[in-house]
């Protein structure tokens, strides 16, 4: 099963608040069938301990290890805000949700990161105009 599809891609023109994000995260998550509803505590939760911020406006937003309960299935979701997100003080363009079965989430978190590390990678991400032309620039999240 592939952990990202075109349904958990979004595109908004607009910003967003980092709670609102998470919120958004969490329902595309529900949605594909991947966490609970709960799982955005556990998103809140790591935030309090450790910014999920990674630099060139990626933020990957995660449960806990205490949390693997409200994992159902690994999947993604992304978001693009052009309006920007302010992520405890970082600027935020590409929020990144994930949720990972076992282990599985430490393979995707280092598939997220290789791609977002790309400068020129990051620059085609935000150009892309359509939820379809994003989604067909990280589908190889799902080789």
């Amino acid at each position: 099963m592939d952990v990202l599809t075109l349904g958990q891609v979004r595109i908004h023109n607009g910003g967003a608040t980092q709670e609102t994000a998470l919120q958004e995260a969490t329902d595309i998550l529900v949605s594909a069938g991947a966490v609970t509803p709960a799982y955005v505590d556990a998103m809140r939760q790591r935030e309090e301990t450790v910014s999920t911020y990674m630099g060139n406006g990626l933020a990957i937003p995660h449960g806990t290890n205490e949390t693997k309960d409200a994992i159902l299935a690994s999947a993604l979701s992304v978001v693009r805000y052009d309006g920007g997100v302010n992520w405890a003080g970082d600027p935020v363009t590409f929020v990144v949700g994930i949720a990972g079965r076992g282990d599985e989430h430490l393979e995707i978190l280092s598939q997220i990161a290789i791609l977002f590390s790309d400068e020129d990678e990051v620059e085609r991400l935000a150009a892309a105009q359509t939820p379809d032309e994003l989604f067909a620039r990280l589908s190889a999240v799902n080789d």
